[in-house]
Formats: C-alpha cells, sequence, structure tokens
C-alpha cells in the first residue's frame, strides 16, 4: 500500500514537471525587407553568393553576449531564424534596394556569374564594457571577391561596425543589430560594386 502512494506521488510530480510551461523568449529579427528594387544598368556584372560563415556561437538563434573574456547567451529573447540565415538574406535585401552595377543570382538560376562573393562573418556579439552596463553591438565580416571559374581572391576587406544600443534592453540591443547590419551591408554593397568590374 504505501509503494502504491510513493508510486502514486512520484508520478504526479513527474507530471507536473512536464506540465510545468518554460519561461518565455520573445523572438527577433534584424535587415527586414529592403524598400524598392534599385534600377539596375543593362548588362549588370552577375555575383553569386553562398551563404554567409559566422562563428558557431553566433550563427544558431540565440544572442551572444560577451563581457570580457566571459560569455553567455542573453535570456529571454531568440533570433527567429539562425542568424547566419538572417545576416544572408538581409545582404541579399541590400544588393536588391542598393547595388545598379551587380546583380546577385540565386543558385537555381541559370545565368553564369563571373564573380563570387564570400562573406565570412567574424564577430556577431552584444559587447558589455562591464556587467549591466549598456552594450555596444559589433558586427565584423571579412568579405572577398573572387574571379570564377579559377576562384582566385580579386580583391578583400575587413569590414567592421560598432553600434552603441541605447539602453541595456533587449529591445535596444536588437535595434542596434539592425542598424548594425544595415551599415555593413550598406558598405558591403558599395564595395562590391567599385571592385566588381
Amino acid at each position: 500500500m504505501r509503494l502504491a502512494a510513493v508510486g502514486a506521488t512520484a508520478i504526479s510530480l513527474s507530471a507536473c514537471a512536464l506540465l510545468s510551461s518554460p519561461d518565455p523568449v520573445q523572438t527577433y529579427r534584424f535587415g527586414g525587407v529592403s524598400g524598392q528594387a534599385a534600377t539596375l544598368v543593362a548588362d549588370p556584372i552577375l555575383v553569386s553568393m553562398r551563404r554567409a560563415e559566422m562563428p558557431a556561437a553566433s550563427e544558431g538563434d540565440k544572442l551572444l553576449g560577451v563581457t570580457g573574456t566571459e560569455t553567455a547567451y542573453i535570456g529571454g529573447a531568440r533570433w527567429i531564424s539562425p542568424a547566419s540565415d538572417l545576416f544572408t538574406a538581409s545582404l541579399e535585401n541590400a544588393f536588391a534596394s542598393q547595388a545598379t552595377r551587380v546583380r546577385l543570382i540565386g543558385p537555381r538560376e541559370l545565368a553564369r556569374s563571373t564573380r563570387s562573393l564570400d562573406i565570412d562573418v567574424r564577430s556577431f556579439e552584444t559587447r558589455y564594457p562591464a556587467p549591466e552596463a549598456v552594450p555596444t553591438i559589433v558586427v565584423s565580416a571579412r568579405v572577398r571577391l573572387l574571379t570564377l571559374p579559377e576562384r582566385q581572391v580579386k580583391v578583400e576587406r575587413i569590414f567592421t561596425v560598432e553600434q552603441p544600443a541605447t539602453a541595456n534592453r533587449v529591445g535596444a540591443i536588437v535595434e542596434a543589430y539592425d542598424l548594425a547590419t544595415r551599415d555593413l551591408n550598406t558598405q558591403i554593397v558599395a564595395w562590391t560594386e567599385a571592385n566588381a568590374a
């Protein structure tokens, strides 16, 4: 009889554990859809671009925080998709709305490109000067323009944007990510147009 009571208690406790709801998590995005498409020249340079590579700690759906040598993910917040996917989509949108001499081509297009854009994101993080301080978003990427079909590096550059958040709140941090990414993307588009010819 006593074993039955203990068993019933164990089952009810495990049921409570299964039914308890996790802490709420808000999802965010950055680099949303741009406005009107840019008007391309009559014969634009066709450039292919593969998905952006990111450090393992930043490429998923968590927002990485860094204070000195310590790292942690920001609680209660996630990207709506992996950060590497959002970053790639935001750069594609920037080309579509800003580039006039270069057209990115997708993997399913039959057109052949003569250039390839290789993006290696080195930093994509929330940096705190001290615990609980207002952070700065740091986005850094090494960008290489390759000639095809040889895949030789024509030119490369490292871009870095530091965007202070307005407060140590998730909404302000996400806004700073959006601004930093847009700034970086604008620089990459202009650099690619200047060097693709």
